[in-house]
C-alpha cells in the first residue's frame, strides 16, 4: 500500500491508501484502482524522483453521475469538471511535474513556507488532489513521461502556485489548459523579484533542468517596482536580457510576460516602466512576448462593478480572477504560436477575448482544502 494524505478540519494527516495497488512493470510507474467499498482518498500522494509524469484517471460510478475536479501539488489546477452519466465511465490524462531543491553544484534557498509538507512542491512527491465524489474516482495511473515539453514560469505572487485558498495565481490555472504533452513546472515565489530570485539561485534550478524543446515564461515587475536604486530599471533590463540568453543557449525558447496590473490599474498605470521595458527587451532581442499587462486591462475594464470579484486584495487574485488570467496567458500562447505549445492547448482552450470574461456569477472551481487568509508576500 502507498501512503496517501487527507486533510481533518485543515491537519493534513498520512494514512495508508484504501486501494489495491496494481504494479506495473515501469518501476517508476504506479496503478490505484478504487471501488464503491474502497473509495479513492481525498488527497493521493506518491513518493516519486524529480521528473515530469503522466497521469491517466478513469471517473465513473455505476450508482449514480458524478463531477469531479483534479489539482495536482500546491493546488495546480489540471482537470477541471468532469462529469459523467451514471454507469458512465470517462477517462483523462495530464502531465505534472515534480522538483526537489538540489541541482548539480548548489541548492535553492527556500522560504520558510516552501519547506513545510502542506505546500507539497518540492517533496519529491506527486500529490493529487481529487475535489468531486470519492467513488467517482474509479482508478489513477501514473508513469514517467520523459518525452513531454516542459514550462518553467519564473515569477511572483502574483505568478506562483499559491498553497492556500483563497489566494491564487494564473500559473497554477495554466495546466489545464492542456493536453497531456505539455507540463508546467512553476519555480514562482511570493515575493521575488528578478534580483532576489537570482540570489535564491532560483534560475540555477531552472537552468539546470531545462532542455532543448523547453520554455521559460518571465514574469517580474511588481516586486522590482519597489527597488529604489537609482540604477534599478537599468539592472532589471540587463538581468532579463541575461536570463534569455541563458535560456537560449540551453536550447530552450524564452517566452517574456508583462506583469498584470494591479486593481487600481483599471484607472491608471500601477507599474511604471516595467511593462515597457519587458516590451522593449522583447523587441529588441527578437523574445516571444505576452501582453498581460495589456490584456489585464482589458479585463478589469470589462468586468466593470464585478472587478472585485477577480481580486483578493488590492494585488492578488482569486480563483477567478487567476483563471481569466490563465486564459489570457493561453490565449497568447496560440496567438503566438508557440511550437509544441499552440498545438497542445486543451480542445476547449479556445481563443480568448478579454473583453469579454466569463461570467463570474457561474464560476464554480472547488478551491481546495487548505485555506488561510494571510496575505502572501509582495504587492
Amino acid at each position: 500500500m502507498k501512503p496517501n494524505l487527507i486533510t481533518v478540519a485543515g491537519i493534513w494527516l498520512c494514512v495508508l491508501a484504501s486501494a489495491r495497488a496494481v504494479e506495473p512493470a515501469n518501476a517508476l510507474a504506479r496503478k490505484f484502482e478504487f471501488t464503491s467499498a474502497a473509495p479513492a482518498p481525498r488527497v493521493l500522494t506518491v513518493p516519486l524522483p524529480e521528473g515530469n509524469y503522466a497521469v491517466t484517471v478513469s471517473f465513473g460510478d455505476a450508482s449514480g453521475a458524478t463531477t469531479n475536479t483534479v489539482k495536482a501539488e500546491a493546488r495546480r489546477l489540471m482537470l477541471e469538471n468532469v462529469t459523467t452519466a451514471p454507469g458512465k465511465s470517462v477517462t483523462r490524462r495530464f502531465a505534472v511535474n515534480i522538483r526537489k531543491p538540489d541541482y548539480p553544484g548548489g541548492h535553492v534557498k527556500l522560504k520558510t513556507r516552501e519547506t513545510t509538507d502542506e505546500t507539497a512542491t518540492w517533496d519529491e512527491k506527486l500529490s493529487l488532489e481529487f475535489l468531486g465524489q470519492p467513488r467517482g474516482v474509479q482508478s489513477v495511473e501514473i508513469a514517467p513521461a520523459p518525452d513531454v515539453t516542459t514550462i518553467f514560469i519564473a515569477g511572483d505572487s502574483t505568478v506562483c502556485d499559491q498553497p492556500r485558498a483563497p489566494w491564487n495565481s494564473w500559473g497554477q490555472m495554466l495546466p489545464r489548459f492542456f493536453g497531456d504533452r505539455v507540463a508546467v513546472a512553476n519555480h514562482a515565489q511570493s515575493g521575488e523579484s528578478i534580483k532576489s530570485s537570482l540570489g535564491a539561485h532560483r534560475f540555477d534550478k531552472i537552468f539546470s533542468s531545462l532542455r532543448p524543446g523547453d520554455y521559460l515564461f518571465v514574469q517580474f515587475g511588481h516586486n522590482d517596482q519597489k527597488d529604489k536604486s537609482t540604477n534599478a530599471l537599468a539592472l532589471y533590463k540587463s538581468n532579463l536580457k541575461k536570463i534569455v540568453a541563458t535560456t537560449r543557449a540551453k536550447g530552450a525558447t524564452p517566452v517574456l510576460v508583462t506583469s498584470m496590473e494591479r486593481k487600481a490599474g483599471v484607472k491608471g498605470n500601477t507599474l511604471g516602466n516595467y511593462p515597457d521595458t519587458v516590451r522593449a527587451v522583447a523587441g529588441e532581442d527578437g523574445v516571444a512576448l505576452i501582453d498581460l499587462n495589456a490584456m489585464s486591462v482589458k479585463l478589469y475594464q470589462a468586468l466593470g462593478p464585478k472587478l472585485d470579484r477577480a481580486f483578493q486584495d488590492g494585488t492578488h487574485h482569486n480563483n477567478y480572477g487567476s483563471y481569466e488570467l490563465a486564459r489570457c496567458v493561453a490565449g497568447g500562447i496560440r496567438q503566438a504560436r508557440l511550437p509544441g505549445l499552440a498545438e497542445n492547448l486543451a480542445g476547449d482552450a479556445n481563443a480568448f477575448d478579454p473583453s469579454k470574461p466569463d461570467d463570474a456569477d457561474s464560476f464554480n472551481i472547488p478551491e481546495g482544502s487548505l485555506r488561510d487568509e494571510t496575505k502572501p508576500d509582495g504587492n
